[in-house]
């Protein structure tokens, strides 16, 4: 899983909010996606089409987290995103 395969589809708008979370808006299905602060840094980084590997570093530096919790919070945010259809392949 490269960060460059994967693009933030263009049917999806973000909002972030001064707290660090932020919504995510299917335009397609209408349907409102709440992202906390650790999220929405993960979906801003593929937004930017940065490698994984740079996002767990974002993340690492972020937050008191080991590269491998990080590894495993990405993983799983972005398997949420790709089950909601929010990103896609080039």
């Amino acid at each position: 899983m490269s960060g460059n395969d994967l693009i933030t589809g263009s049917h999806v708008v973000a909002t972030d909010f001064d707290g660090g979370e932020g919504v995510l808006v299917d335009l397609n299905t209408k349907k409102y996606y709440q992202l906390n602060e650790t999220a929405m840094l993960i979906w801003k980084g593929l937004e930017q089409q940065k490698e994984v590997a740079e996002i767990i570093a974002d993340v690492t530096s972020n937050y008191e987290v080991t590269s491998e919790q990080a590894a495993r919070s990405v993983a799983r945010v972005v398997n949420d995103l790709r089950s909601y259809d929010l990103l896609s392949r080039e």
